[in-house]
């Protein structure tokens, strides 16, 4: 049986009954570290070159990262020009520390330095891995030997930096694959780094504790993270990071309980992209703590840029329903979504603290337009149709006629198959109803109250023929209805009719819809004009016109 799940065995969990970090709340950002241009670059198919990594670089800066990781200089030559390309070019903010990593040997350690000589400030990122099975399978040693290959590096670390004073060194540790490394064992680990850096000396030094590999639940994460955050010695002089990966598809969510757990700064990549399924999302995490109301302090207001730029750099296209990010996350298709939209849309104040149906955050924020939140298909209803008329043409319909339309659209979807663009709707919509029948347009009219009736008198037709007619009712509308009535020998029951005026900048000032029966049958049409008289009585001709239409063309298949 090649599926077979006993080959596998739950991950331990943690026994800690004095967990404290489900009643913690994330009130401000972590410290951010983004490693696109190492972890991220070492993922891809087709590497970096220069002038992408110079691009990615660039874009990081401007997103407001203070510690980004450059590479990995002494295993890449490429990577130890970048680096040596930033500093020469003086390409480094002062506000911004770059960051290197380099496993725990002499060799790579003297190779690092060397790239980075000159630079104003660094972080040196050393790292071994310590987990069981790589100590048993892969390297063949018992845990005082792993650590003493830690102590080595950090002494290494520290030698070197003693010898370049002008520059502003900041140390990190990683015990690689810390997921699956026993905790005890861990911090035993990091104290002894601790115990060559000595942070309480002032040194900036961060542990960094990496999920390598995604082996359990986000809860489980947490209580490792909490239990170091309890045992690793002068804790308040050391800054804990923590480097999620995505193997379950819950690194984001693992990064922030472990924030909540006591971390203090969190690495990842734009995007999320990293090996195997990635590592945590940058954007993602930052986006959650925006839509609280946390300033992620970093800006993320140009997403169209973001993506442009992570794409060109990687290669790798954006999932149209990656959160915040794909081109459909504040898309709705649903009719039921896209009615709330536009309700809640409508109610709201420019001020207003932000609470909108199915947006948990304004697109706004992030460059989007709101053209992109309510699109139509055949799942769309009869809110969404009436937002893409109001939102792009003006056009506010009764709910009768929304309900009524929306129908027509539908149908036009299902027969194409997919979406059903602005311009389809608004061309669907004038054929349907603001069509004017040939030979029923309205030319003149005269209408007056008497002290019995309204009395209309009014003009229609093309060039060719002009018809007159004459009517009076209670209203306009009942007295034109009975001069049609009268001369064309029909019965008309007006159901509904609905007048607005429009905004400024459009040509016509008024709408008018109007849904009668003829003789027993529903026609339905809507007129502009320059004002709301006029525009209902075209209306109403329009739906006379298209009952003599569909009559006549009745009567000529009949007598074919």
């Amino acid at each position: 049986m090649a599926f077979d799940h006993r080959k596998y065995r739950p991950f331990t969990p943690i026994r800690k009954a004095d967990r404290r970090w489900p009643d913690q709340v994330i009130e401000q950002a972590p410290i951010w570290c983004a490693v696109d241009l190492r972890d991220g670059n070492q993922a891809l198919i087709k590497p970096m070159n220069v002038s992408q990594k110079q691009r990615l670089f660039d874009l990081l800066v401007k997103c407001g990262f203070k510690e980004i990781e450059i590479g990995f200089p002494a295993a890449s030559q490429p990577d130890f020009d970048f680096c040596r390309k930033l500093i020469e070019e003086n390409r480094i903010p002062d506000d911004v520390t770059i960051q290197v990593l380099t496993q725990a040997r002499p060799e790579l350690i003297a190779r690092t330095y060397e790239a980075l000589q000159g630079v104003k400030q660094a972080i040196v990122h050393v790292y071994n891995s310590t987990s069981t099975v790589q100590r048993e399978q892969v390297f063949g040693l018992d845990r005082e030997g792993i650590k003493a290959i830690a102590v080595r590096g950090a002494q290494e670390v520290l030698a070197h930096a003693e010898k370049h004073p002008e520059t502003q060194w900041s140390f990190e540790y990683s015990p690689e694959s810390f997921t699956g490394t026993e905790l005890d064992f861990a911090v035993e680990v990091v104290n002894a780094v601790n115990a060559v850096w000595r942070p309480e000396n002032g040194r900036k030094v961060i542990i960094n504790l990496p999920a390598t590999v995604e082996m359990a639940t986000p809860n489980v994460f947490a209580d490792q993270i909490e239990w170091m955050c309890d045992n690793i010695h002068q804790r308040e002089h050391v800054i804990v990071s923590v480097h999620t990966h995505n193997d379950r598809g819950c690194g984001v969510a693992a990064a922030e309980l472990a924030v909540m757990a006591g971390a203090d700064r969190v690495e990842g990549t734009l995007l999320g992209n990293g090996e195997r399924t990635g590592n945590m999302d940058l954007v993602t995490m930052a986006m959650n703590l925006y839509s609280q109301g946390i300033d992620p302090m970093l800006d993320l207001s140009d997403m169209s840029e973001i993506i442009d730029t992570v794409e060109a750099c990687t290669e790798i296209s954006t999932h149209p329903r990656h959160p915040y990010a794909g081109d459909l996350v504040f898309t709705a298709f649903s009719g039921s979504h896209q009615d709330a939209i536009r309700k809640c849309l409508h109610k709201r104040k420019e001020d207003d603290i932000w609470n909108v149906a199915y947006l948990p955050i304004d697109p706004f924020d992030l460059g989007r337009r709101y053209e992109e939140v309510v699109r139509i298909n055949s799942q769309s209803g009869k809110g969404g149709v009436a937002h893409v008329l109001e939102r792009d043409y003006n056009i506010s319909l009764p709910r009768w006629l929304q309900i009524e339309f929306a129908k027509v659209v539908q149908h036009e979807a299902e027969s194409e198959g997919g979406e059903i663009d602005s311009r389809t709707i608004h061309r669907l919509f004038e054929e349907r109803y603001l069509s004017t029948p040939k030979g029923w347009r309205l030319r003149t009219y005269d209408m007056h109250r008497t002290d019995e009736a309204v009395q209309v008198q009014i003009e229609f037709g093309d060039d060719a023929i002009i018809s007159g007619i004459r009517g009076q009712g209670h209203g306009g509308v009942e007295a034109v209805a009975a001069a049609l009535e009268s001369r064309y020998r029909i019965s008309i029951a007006v159901e509904a009719y609905d007048e607005f005026a429009l905004g400024e900048g459009t040509d016509a000032n008024a709408l008018a819809c109007i849904k009668v029966m003829i003789n027993g049958a529903p026609f339905s049409a809507a007129a502009l004009a320059e004002d709301t008289t006029t525009a209902t009585l075209q209306a109403l001709l329009s739906t006379v016109g298209r009952h003599a239409q569909i009559t006549s063309d009745s009567n000529q298949r009949e007598a074919v």
